[in-house]
């Protein structure tokens, strides 16, 4: 099928296009203009903005092993929701992506997604930092990044290692950053902690891993990405580091911008997660660091958990959906917020996290794949019954958002539409 796309507001930044146009689309990539025929379907586009599909550097789609709350499908029905055309499927599966088998079934599952699916090999046996996987096999397998997303690697020598490997293959590791001494605790450690009688989780324990790896990285001048920042003090050390010209690229999620501890007070464990929600002196530090690039990327950490799992607001499991309404909750939150210009968010959240992964995407450039999305600058309410993931833990349920997913297309084909 081909595709035009009509009297809409293109933005690619990219290219540096943000101007009324047509789009065209065939054989699954960006091409010059042609001719309609009877294989053309036109689409009008009058009051939306088509911008390059979203990147999603921070994925858990619970496949294989926890499909009950997410599986590879269903979890890309939930990112084309979104507008997210890609994503980076972490590794702490059961069993976890330490083998090239499970890295196969991975990528043989997702040929029939809604999203291009990037896979995460893990860098130590079931993320046990106990015994270095062989990372050469799993990225012949396919892999696409080095994590031991979920925990950190304890064993400095694994890490260095798994960070020399990866840049000898020409993929990123991303570093979940936690001492696991200092961390074991629910929520931030602080006000709302002692207030609710529940265990805290010291920033400390994100800041001693930050530190860590960013060493590692000045030490041996090799690339690291640093996952899910939510500290003022980590991203302090991350802009000294690249002030300093250390190798260090970073994320931070949409929840980090928008919710401080304060929404624990509703003793719902949809508003847990790790790390936690911090003060509104992080939150603002987070918007300050993306605003200045410290921080590189907006992710979600996309983490589904079935109700029962969050009945209980203290034994629940951390994490929290976030493909279906990243793009809005970043909008309301930056751009309405006057911080970044509609181009700017675009690169925080396509164009930049495509060439941390060093994949082809992020551009509406003639011949790239044709993964874009439209939006309206719409106002809706998440309701969390009309998501479509198979999890519902939103911790943006009830709030109205001000940007609208109202198509997505991936690699040429359309796999969300309102229209």
């Amino acid at each position: 099928m081909k595709l035009i796309i009509k009297n809409v507001f293109i933005l690619d930044p990219e290219n540096n296009i943000s101007s009324n146009g047509t789009v065209y689309i065939e054989n699954g990539v960006f091409s010059a203009p042609f001719e309609p025929d009877s294989d053309t379907r036109i689409i009008d586009g009058s009051g939306l903005t088509a911008a390059p599909g979203l990147v999603d550097l921070h994925v858990h789609l619970r496949d294989p092993g926890q499909t009950q709350k997410e599986d590879i499908l269903s979890g890309c029905r939930a990112a084309a929701a979104g507008g997210v055309t890609s994503l980076l499927a972490m590794p702490n599966t059961v069993p976890a992506v330490d083998s090239p088998e499970t890295v196969s079934y991975i990528l043989e599952k997702a040929k029939g997604a809604d999203a291009h699916v990037y896979a995460v090999g893990a860098i130590t046996k079931g993320l046990k930092s106990e015994t270095p996987t062989d990372i050469e096999a799993l990225y012949k397998a396919g892999i696409s990044a080095l994590s031991d997303d979920g925990y950190p690697v304890k064993n400095t020598a694994y890490m260095v290692d798994a960070m020399r490997t990866a840049a000898r293959l020409g993929i990123p590791v991303t570093a979940h950053c936690e001492d696991p001494y200092l961390a074991g605790g629910k929520i931030n450690e602080g006000e709302i902690s002692e207030m609710l009688g529940v265990k805290g989780m010291p920033r400390a324990a994100e800041d001693a891993g930050t530190a860590r790896e960013i060493s590692l990285a000045a030490a041996y001048d090799l690339p690291v990405h640093i996952c899910h920042v939510s500290t003022y003090t980590s991203a302090d050390m991350i802009r000294d580091a690249k002030k300093r010209g250390v190798k260090v690229t970073a994320e931070t999620a949409p929840h980090y911008l928008m919710l401080t501890e304060k929404e624990l007070l509703r003793k719902d464990a949809d508003y847990r997660m790790n790390p936690p929600l911090r003060t509104e002196k992080d939150r603002l530090a987070m918007i300050k660091a993306l605003c200045d690039g410290t921080i590189d990327a907006i992710a979600t950490d996309h983490a589904p958990h079935t109700p029962e799992e969050k009945s209980d607001f203290v034994s629940a499991p951390n994490g929290s959906v976030g493909m279906e309404t990243s793009f809005a909750a970043a909008y309301t939150v930056l751009v309405d917020g006057g911080y970044l210009t509609e181009a700017q968010l675009i690169e925080k959240m396509s164009s930049n996290p495509a060439k941390i992964l060093g994949i082809k995407a992020g551009t509406l450039s003639v011949g790239a794949p044709a993964d874009i999305f439209l939006y309206a600058k719409e106002k809706w309410t998440v309701e969390p019954d009309r998501l479509h993931g198979k999890s519902r833990n939103t911790p943006f349920k009830g709030l109205t958002l001000s940007a609208k997913v109202k198509l997505t297309v991936c690699g040429g084909k359309i796999v969300y539409s309102e229209l």
